[in-house]
């Protein structure tokens, strides 16, 4: 039996190694990423995890008329990775070989049954697998269960009887312990592969993030050649892109690195394959010179990946990324691509509104803007962009509420503004907040009547926010922020409560604390409106929560009117 070991182990050995080779491969990495795994990589997964069982058999190890192999390890991962259909195919495939060859004689229709009843067992338990803590113990006690499964076939099915007894008695400590271990390791080296992939996401997120905050400017005003240039000229020097380019409709706005001396700003478009991703608002790779399609037989541009950019729902132009070697476009300039111009698409939407120009411009809320976290508006973006491939319709109605949120905060030049506009204000901002951290935020309003409360714009939103970015997200388990409108009278009781973790009982309004600039400018806009008697009133305890009070008196809409006229 230690022979079998010792020969099982040096054959597994040659397997591990050529599926470490494989792990490297751009192509395997994507059949093996692959969320939604169509038809043609399921055959690519068939045709390579069979070949690996038929790898299998012929380095088995010969042992009484029969073999020692590792044709399971291929046949269950294969399963494991893409299910039922994918597992039975790559069996078929394994099986049908160990039958038709003239080896291992007795037990030859036995090991073909067992083959593909392994593929098939081990895909309809990938569920199980995929959802288990622990998938190393998991591959390894699947893969346990199907060679248990196979000597049971064995003796079913393989005579003489007493030399089937013999051959399982010999080869079946061996082979589960040996396969399943080699199942378990090819495991952990797709475990590696996701780890890289989610190492590659994560500096792809960042590289993107930084790309967006140093091109943001040239998206405040027109995006046109010039700005077009200066962005496009950022991705590059940010990059290893051999050349960045930006097209309209119709024409070229910018192209940056190779090809640049026929790639020429204000040119109509050249390639083919932009037009195709124009036409069709899908984002195309060419690998190949053959599929940018130039029109300059000389041109250096010899792979792509285009991506489409959008405004209000219509593609109005495209960003294209160019590699100067064939076959050069990879998963991450791919990812890259669709991650830039998914954030240049809303940078682009939020032009349209004006929003950022008019945000940075207003000096009179300089102070108030400065406490919103430059962070916000990428972190919203992100989240938008994250819930748009599951949810589209909730990633519009978030990309309206940023709008709404943006919107508001630009009314700058209205004194005072209706309750119910500010609320709005609040509902959308706090819509984004609570599809970024999810159940740990919890805002209730309670505010029946809003008729005849006005406000000074930007009141209730820095409440909020400060309520819950110092009070409520502090906490592991989050909390509960209730904003309260109680008739008092002539004024308005208006209060802005947390259960968080609280600030100190003695806080005093009268101290300038810059981490709460925005309580302060809220503050003294509210006692210039109104008067002192209206400033804010901030009770808290720590560990128990803040309570923010404060009174608005009631207007007649005709004497805001007047006012604001």
């Amino acid at each position: 039996m230690n022979s079998i070991f010792i020969g099982m182990v040096n054959r597994l050995g040659i397997i591990v190694t050529i599926a470490f080779i494989l792990s490297r491969l751009d192509m395997f990495k994507r059949i093996i990423l692959g969320r939604d795994i169509n038809k043609g990589s399921k055959i690519l997964m068939v045709a390579i995890f069979g070949a690996f069982g038929i790898l299998g058999t012929y380095t088995g190890v010969p042992i009484n008329g029969a073999l020692a192999n590792s044709r399971a390890v291929g046949v269950i991962i294969a399963g494991l990775l893409g299910g039922p259909w994918v597992g039975l195919g790559a069996g078929i495939i394994a099986g049908l070989h160990r039958w038709g060859i003239d080896i291992g004689g007795f037990t030859a229709v036995a090991c073909a049954v067992s083959t593909i009843t392994e593929g098939l067992v081990s895909g309809m338990l990938s569920k199980r697998y995929a959802n288990s803590k622990n998938k190393f113990a998991s591959a390894f006690l699947i893969g346990v269960l199907c060679e248990t499964m196979q000597m049971g076939i064995i003796l079913l099915l393989a005579r003489p009887l007493s030399d089937a007894i013999d051959l399982v008695r010999i080869i079946w400590i061996p082979m589960s312990i040996i396969n399943s271990a080699g199942i378990a390791i090819f495991v952990m080296m797709l475990d590696i592969i996701y780890k890289e992939q989610e190492r590659l996401k994560a500096g792809q997120a960042q590289l993107a993030m930084d790309i967006a905050e140093k091109t943001l400017p040239y998206f405040r005003g027109k995006f046109d050649f010039n700005a077009a240039y200066n962005v496009a000229k950022i991705i590059h020097d940010m990059t290893d892109i051999d050349a960045v380019a930006f097209t309209d409709r119709e024409k070229i706005l910018a192209h940056v690195g190779y090809g640049s001396d026929h790639h020429v700003a204000g040119d109509p478009i050249l390639t083919m394959l932009t037009r195709e991703v124009l036409q069709m608002g899908e984002i195309r790779v060419a690998m190949y010179a053959e599929g940018i399609e130039c029109t300059n037989n000389d041109c250096p541009l010899k792979s792509a990946v285009v991506a489409p950019l959008y405004k209000k729902g219509m593609v109005i132009g495209t960003l294209k990324l160019y590699r100067g070697k064939e076959n050069a476009i990879t998963e991450t300039d791919i990812n890259l691509a669709k991650g830039l111009a998914n954030l240049m698409s809303t940078q682009l939407e939020l032009t349209e509104l004006e929003l950022q120009n008019k945000l940075l411009e207003e000096a009179r809320f300089k102070a108030l803007q400065a406490q919103i976290n430059p962070h916000f508006l990428f972190n919203s973006i992100n989240t938008i962009i994250s819930i748009s491939r599951i949810e589209p319709e909730k990633s519009r109605e978030l990309l309206l509420d940023l709008a709404t949120f943006f919107r508001r905060n630009l009314e700058i030049d209205e004194e005072k503004i209706p309750l119910s506009k500010e609320l709005e204000h609040v509902r959308a901002f706090v819509a984004i907040e609570e599809a970024r951290f999810g159940d740990r935020i919890k805002v209730e309003i309670n505010a029946d009547d809003t008729d005849g409360i006005y406000l000074p714009i930007l009141t209730l939103q820095p409440l909020v926010e400060n309520a819950i970015m110092h009070g409520i997200l502090p906490k592991d388990e989050g909390g509960i922020v209730k904003i309260v409108v109680v008739n008092s009278g002539s004024y308005a009781g208006i209060s802005v409560e947390d259960d968080g973790v609280g600030m100190d009982e003695t806080f005093d309004m009268s101290i300038h604390h810059p981490e709460h600039v925005g309580l302060y400018n809220v503050d003294s806009r509210l006692k210039s409106m109104f008067g002192d008697e209206c400033g804010l009133h901030i009770t808290s305890t720590r560990g128990k929560g803040t309570i923010i009070r404060f009174n608005v008196p009631y207007l007649e809409v005709n004497k805001v009117e007047s006012v604001a006229g």
